[in-house]
């Protein structure tokens, strides 16, 4: 019953994105049937074939090597702050840890890594592949193929750079293409921070995350197609893999610098979110009580976005706490809602709804997200600005959407 629920999941995401079509004549049937095929194809693949699963699993090594050697430095920077020994009894361990000095800065590590193997080819060849896939698979043109492929390594901002000299070439459709896919995947440099968060929740939290970035790939494309509509194709003649890097040394040094330009954002964002959320709910709570309860921001989203997850295969009974979480991912953004999502009682949802808010929010579509994305490509294209600003708020749906059927695939499939 509950697959059949998240099948129809899937049919009403595609039915809400034509509703929202500018073209609403032009309906892309083979796209989007071949873009749920994909999705499924990955999922099952990844998921289900025993050496992709057993890779997936094994990544969970990844993640402890990875937070192991940053604890080596956090831990000689900030010494028992960093996770270091403390150099007097630690009475209430549970409190011990702190988030901007030992989790955190794994974002450092993770960026300047992602520079080093772009450097040396790796991540760039694997790029290429996947964007050789995408073209073959659903017609896209090279330029904007290469460009939503690298959104899975390199993240919103960084990915549209590679195809800088097609930038404003790009068909209007193409362009929302790839407005859509960024905000619907995550950037490599966070998905092991993800992963460390959700670890001790979710069996091969790696794994899973990055399967979820994947799968939104040809989802955000297929919702692209029916909102914006178009069959110009920008083909690319080369595409330059060089992204400015003079040796591996510099490719680290860079790869460092923008990771903190990185980490400095997410404490930010944390903190001013985080105090703004408490802000509203001190306001909130001078209303009479809702249910026996106060009226807090998080049970408002929680109530709103109920039948979104319903629509993905989470029962109505559980609705409202997975509401709130893909409430938060989408107002705030998707770190908080990873942070209460770890943060649940054992009982608060079922291990099928688990994984499928898990694949949900694994996506940059919230608000602020948008605002970064509009600074960045309109500093690419700034003849193109008004139209980037235009489309900003749709990507924003589409990307939504798209992380939303991707929850829902995983809701048929477990």
């Amino acid at each position: 019953m509950y697959a059949l629920q998240s099948i129809g999941g899937l049919a009403a995401f595609c039915a809400l994105a034509w509703v929202l079509s500018e073209d609403r004549q032009r309906f892309p049937w083979r796209m989007v049937l071949t873009g749920i095929a994909m999705q499924f194809a990955i999922a099952l693949f990844l998921l289900e074939v025993p050496p992709a699963r057993a890779v997936l699993l094994a990544l969970n090594g990844v993640v402890a090597a990875l937070s192991e050697a940053t604890q080596a430095g956090t831990e000689l920077v900030f010494g028992y702050m960093g996770g270091g020994p403390a150099p007097f009894e630690v009475t209430k361990p549970e409190h011990a840890f702190v988030l901007g000095f030992q989790a955190l800065p794994l974002v450092l590590v993770i960026s300047a890594l992602s520079a080093l193997l772009w450097y040396w080819r790796v991540l760039a060849w694997v790029t290429k592949g996947f964007a050789w896939a995408l073209e073959k698979t659903l017609g896209l043109g090279g330029a904007v193929g290469f460009g939503t492929a690298a959104n899975v390594f390199l993240g919103m901002v960084e990915a549209p750079i590679l195809i800088r000299p097609y930038f404003e070439r790009l068909s209007r459709s193409e362009l929302f293409m790839l407005m859509s896919v960024g905000l619907a995947t995550v950037a490599g440099t966070v998905i092991v921070l993800y992963a460390a968060i959700i670890g001790p929740v979710i069996e091969g939290a790696l794994g899973q995350i990055i399967t979820a970035s994947l799968i939104s790939l040809p989802a955000a494309i297929l919702m692209a197609k029916i909102m914006v509509p178009g069959d110009e194709v920008t083909d690319a003649e080369k595409i330059d893999l060089d992204l400015g890097y003079k040796s591996a040394m510099d490719a680290v040094t860079q790869g460092t610098m923008q990771g903190l330009t990185l980490l400095l954002n997410i404490i930010a964002m944390l903190l001013v979110l985080t105090a703004l959320v408490a802000i509203l709910n001190i306001v909130l709570g001078l209303l009479p009580d809702v249910g026996s309860a106060p009226l807090t921001l998080q049970r408002t989203l929680g109530w709103a976005f109920a039948p979104l997850v319903w629509l993905m295969g989470v029962p109505w009974a559980e609705s409202t706490v997975a509401g709130q979480l893909m409430g938060t991912k989408t107002i705030l953004n998707e770190f908080l809602a990873y942070l209460d999502f770890a943060k649940l009682p054992e009982d608060a949802l079922s291990p099928r709804s688990d994984l499928i808010m898990l694949y949900a929010m694994c996506g940059f579509a919230n608000l602020g997200s948008v605002g970064i994305m509009i600074g960045g490509m309109t500093v690419l294209a700034p003849g193109r600005r008004e139209e980037i600003v235009g489309l900003a708020m749709k990507a924003l749906v589409a990307g939504t959407l798209a992380t939303s059927m991707t929850g829902a695939v995983m809701g048929v499939l477990s």
